[in-house]
This record gives C-alpha cells, sequence and structure tokens, in this order.
C-alpha cells in the first residue's frame, strides 16, 4: 500500500464519520435551539430544561437513522476488505 492508497483510505473514513454524525449531530443542534428559543421567549431560565428534550430526539432520531448508518458502515466494510483482497 503507497501514500496515496493511505491517505484515500483516511479520506474515506474521516467522510463516513461526518456521515455518520451529522444527522444526530443536526437533531440535537435543532432541538436545543427551539429549547433555547422557547426559554428566551418564556423567559424560564432553568439550565436542566434542554437535557430530556434533547435526549429523547436524539434516541429517536438513532432509532431512526440506524439501518442507515448500518448500511454506510457495511458498505465501507466491504470496500476496506476489497482493497485487502486487491493486495
Amino acid at each position: 500500500m503507497n501514500g496515496a492508497e493511505v491517505l484515500d483510505v483516511g479520506r474515506d473514513a474521516i467522510w463516513l464519520t461526518i456521515q455518520l454524525s451529522a444527522p444526530i449531530l443536526i437533531v440535537g443542534l435543532v432541538v436545543g435551539v427551539g429549547i433555547g428559543l422557547l426559554q428566551a421567549l418564556t423567559q424560564i431560565q432553568e439550565a436542566t430544561l434542554v437535557y430530556a428534550p434533547k435526549i429523547v430526539a436524539i434516541f429517536i432520531s438513532l432509532l431512526i437513522f440506524l439501518p442507515l448508518m448500518g448500511a454506510l458502515m457495511g458498505g465501507f466494510m466491504r470496500q476496506i476488505a476489497a482493497r485487502i483482497a486487491g493486495m
């Protein structure tokens, strides 16, 4: 394996990490901003109010996006296995 192939695998791994984490992070961001707006509008300044809805939203989004994440990881593993077999 030369340097270009190693960089290619590394780049693919970083891109896969972004693809796997982006949906969950976006859901957490949207819920956090929504709760923050609700707190600002109603002047409820409870610091722990954000955590419960975020945890529930992230759990639900994990249930929804888990098949997609598994397919992405399986495809990446097949790609790595094909590269190993081709050596």
